[in-house]
């Protein structure tokens, strides 16, 4: 029989999460988003170019056939 007032309560908490904003610290999403893009260097994305050019070389049809 309790079953309204339990569903009345989910509702509500559901749509307290729904519309429920925290506020918002942009400043430490500015040092966080800057300390990771100096974390990376443009280099790591050279390395792997490189390595997938070294494993397409080994699986190609033409190696094989030697």
């Amino acid at each position: 029989m309790g079953r309204g007032r339990q569903k009345a309560k989910h509702t509500k908490v559901a749509r307290d999460l729904k519309y429920y904003s925290p506020p918002t610290d942009l400043t430490a999403l500015q040092r966080e988003l800057q300390s990771q893009r100096g974390e990376t260097s443009p280099a790591d994305g050279d390395d792997w170019a490189e390595d997938s050019d070294d494993w397409a070389d080994e699986d190609a049809p033409s190696a094989h056939r030697r």
